[in-house]
């Protein structure tokens, strides 16, 4: 399912809810979530499956990025014979709305309206893109 942002909601937040803030996911971890967003349960060969090639990794590498999701409580495991499944226990939406807020708060004092006039300066939003926020905008107004 998809939320008006367009952002999937595959991977209901089970620990994560609320306005309770997930741990910060590093730039490898999230690679991971990504892949287990798409698709869950997997095991730790089918994540590499995935994302080793893309990235250069090995399957170490993967287990290793797994056990951290794991210890933060990003995931959840389940014994399958003698490996393990993993499954999300954040949803996407909640982690990309704790990111987006982070960045916000970070960077522009906790106001959305200084983050789209940079963007806007630099050019950086399409003509689809200031559509889709006129249209955002739109339903927050009613």
């Amino acid at each position: 399912m998809r939320s008006k942002t367009g952002i999937s909601d595959k991977g209901q937040d089970k620990r994560h809810g609320g306005d309770t803030p997930p741990e910060r996911i590093s730039d490898a971890e999230y690679a991971v979530m990504e892949a287990l967003w798409l698709r869950s349960p997997q095991t730790a060969a089918q994540v590499c499956e995935t994302v080793c090639a893309e990235r250069g990794w090995s399957m170490p590498t993967v287990k290793t990025l797994l056990s951290r999701l794991v210890a933060k409580g990003a995931l959840d495991t389940q014994p399958d014979g003698r490996r393990f499944l993993y499954t999300p226990t954040l949803a996407r939406s909640a982690y990309v709305g704790g990111e987006s807020k982070r960045l916000v708060e970070r960077l522009f004092g906790g106001r959305a309206a200084p983050l789209f006039a940079h963007l806007a300066e630099n050019e950086a939003l399409t003509p689809e893109d200031i559509s889709e926020i006129e249209r955002l905008l739109k339903e927050l107004k009613q």
